[in-house]
């Protein structure tokens, strides 16, 4: 029996409950939470900016922007088989279902227009959810008692209960889309795709028409590599 590595990782182990005690949300005490801070401390002080990875198509002249822009789309057509296989069995049609509920459960009552805004989508794609969720029984509706002439919707206790009821596979379907990134890796992807949800959500609030869209964002914002 090796025991000088028995010892090592006991040693590692009190480093990790040491330096840990004052973020446990970050690194909980479990071997994920263990496993998180040694990949963390791996990646500490390395190269900020490694070598540029390979996209296809580069030997071509393909862009990175691109890339991007194709791996994105890819990445959301992953995600909605996964959401799919979740809501196989359930009451929901679509993703868009259960991310409305997850959204009320999580900011209560809400206008319509503020649902839609808050997921991303063109009003007349939105109300149809809305309306099919409302013939479901899994929201309601009231009169505003700022506004009378504007209804609030909330998740109703249906809707509550079929959402619990498959929140279970929606979990799992969201942990298989991080795939096989590791802790700090998931980190630093919030980071970089909440910078650029940051850039496109006060555009996309402006409702500009399609037409004048890619115009109107091309003479406002400088596009240069940093």
């Amino acid at each position: 029996m090796n025991y000088t590595l028995i010892k090592d990782c006991i040693n590692l182990l009190q480093d990790f409950e040491t330096e840990t005690r004052t973020c446990p949300d970050l690194y909980p005490g479990t071997i994920q939470g263990f496993k998180a801070w040694i990949s963390d401390k791996e990646n500490t002080g390395k190269e900020d900016h490694p070598e540029e990875p390979y996209w296809e198509g580069k030997e071509n002249g393909r862009t990175p922007e691109s890339a991007i822009s194709t791996l994105l789309v890819h990445l959301n057509r992953y995600a909605k088989t996964y959401s799919k296989s979740a809501i196989s069995d359930s009451e929901f049609s679509t993703q868009e279902d259960f991310i409305y509920l997850i959204n009320l459960k999580a900011f209560g009552e809400m206008t319509k227009m503020a649902l839609i805004k808050k997921n991303i989508q063109d009003k007349p794609v939105g109300m149809l959810i809305i309306a099919r969720l409302l013939r479901q029984g899994l929201i309601e509706q009231m009169d505003s008692d700022a506004d009378k002439r504007s209804k609030l919707i909330c998740i109703s206790e249906r809707g509550l209960i079929v959402l619990e009821k498959q929140m279970n596979k929606i979990r799992q379907a969201t942990t298989i889309v991080s795939g096989n990134l590791s802790h700090s890796e998931k980190m630093e992807l919030i980071r970089i795709l909440n910078k650029l949800d940051q850039f496109h959500y006060p555009i996309f609030s402006r409702n500009i028409p399609s037409e004048q869209l890619i115009n109107t964002v091309n003479d406002e914002y400088p596009f240069e590599d940093e």
